[in-house]
């Protein structure tokens, strides 16, 4: 037990370490992203932005997903709704995806035996981070638009973007090492990511599965809690400690998550370079 757990806390261990290289490659890997093409960076941003004015024009004016909201007991502005959601998915998202293929992407820096490689899942997700930071700001512009004002309650969006980047992180380390062995596992994470998407309540109202049974299939997935977390705290006013049920199970499944990645990341290290 005592070996398991120095395994375990000796991964964020490193981490911290090794903060400074991993925000000067983080950087790095967003700028060099977009590099040769003529907007660069701003190809970054462009894309979501497209996504979320798609997703408002297509579920608001043409299925009249506003009014099914509104039914639902949600009164609050539609596109709002949207992107409080959309925001944290696209984190989410993006991140897992970048850092499932880290070790594949980075695999010259993987054979280098005084590299260390577990680094290059964090650095993928912080540059996710920075466009997700962006995102946020533009959710806030469109929330204050909209005739919200400012509470204490927004400064919760701090913590459920803590909550969606360890949980990314818990998650990465898992499937970036099995990836290398098995590289069906990019395309099994995308078709998964399709399903979330659709199995969390982002472009519908949660209160629609309440009363049925089976709302407590979504209350299992942990994207629930931080997109749930996230409408909360811009319109429900509601303290993230508040829901202390909902708060323990996130940060026991997040550590369990954290506990077999880093188990994982350790028992395949040694095999990394042989096979790629």
């Amino acid at each position: 037990m005592t070996l398991f757990l120095k395994k375990m806390f000796s991964l964020p261990a490193e981490l911290w370490q090794n903060r400074r290289l991993i925000w000067k490659l983080s950087k790095n890997d967003f700028k060099t992203r977009y590099a040769g093409s003529y907007l660069g960076i701003i190809w970054a941003f462009v894309q979501p932005v497209i996504t979320i004015l798609v997703y408002w024009l297509v579920f608001e004016k043409g299925f009249s997903a506003k009014g099914e909201i509104f039914k639902s007991g949600v009164e609050v502005p539609f596109v709002v709704y949207l992107t409080s959601g959309l925001v944290p998915w696209f984190f989410f998202s993006e991140a897992i995806n970048n850092a499932t293929n880290a070790l594949l992407e980075y695999n010259y820096l993987v054979k280098k035996v005084v590299f260390k490689i577990s680094i290059l899942p964090l650095i993928k997700i912080i540059a996710a981070g920075f466009i997700h930071v962006f995102f946020i700001g533009v959710l806030l512009v469109i929330y204050f638009i909209y005739g919200y004002g400012f509470t204490p309650y927004i400064l919760q969006l701090v913590y459920y973007s803590f909550c969606l980047f360890i949980l990314v992180l818990a998650l990465s380390y898992t499937f970036c090492s099995v990836v290398v062995f098995f590289r069906d596992l990019t395309q099994i994470v995308n078709i998964a990511l399709q399903i979330g998407m659709w199995a969390t309540p982002i472009m519908w109202s949660f209160t629609r599965a309440e009363g049925t049974g089976f709302e407590w299939i979504f209350r299992l997935n942990p994207v629930f809690y931080i997109v749930t977390g996230y409408r909360q705290a811009l319109f429900d006013e509601i303290w993230f400690w508040q829901q202390p049920g909902q708060l323990a199970y996130f940060w026991i499944l997040t550590i369990l998550l954290f506990a077999m990645g880093t188990f994982v990341f350790k028992r395949l290290k040694p095999h990394f370079a042989d096979v790629l």
